[in-house]
């Protein structure tokens, strides 16, 4: 069976707020520039798929040249931005 759940009593006089000693600023694991060379890449992913798409010739160098090498080098800008480590403060 579930046990009701009592609060311990509370001593008259003492305060319930916390305390701003014991917070900590958060740390990310990335840096803002990494983050912003992770939004580029996916977007320079996403012209490549629609550079992809384009025309009704199936054979035209965009589509196989260009657009393949447009969806490498916006996978290689990803993971350039991941690995990249924070600058030395």
């Amino acid at each position: 069976m579930a046990q009701k759940y009592t609060p311990s009593a509370r001593t008259a006089g003492t305060s319930s707020t916390k305390t701003t000693e014991n917070i900590q600023p958060v740390q990310f694991i990335f840096e803002k520039s990494n983050y912003i060379l992770l939004a580029v890449s996916a977007v320079v992913v996403a012209l490549g798929f629609v550079l992809m798409s384009g025309t009704t010739d199936i054979y035209s160098s965009t589509k196989i040249v260009l657009a393949p090498l447009v969806v490498l080098a916006g996978f290689g800008l990803g993971f350039y931005a991941i690995l990249k480590k924070p600058a030395a403060k």
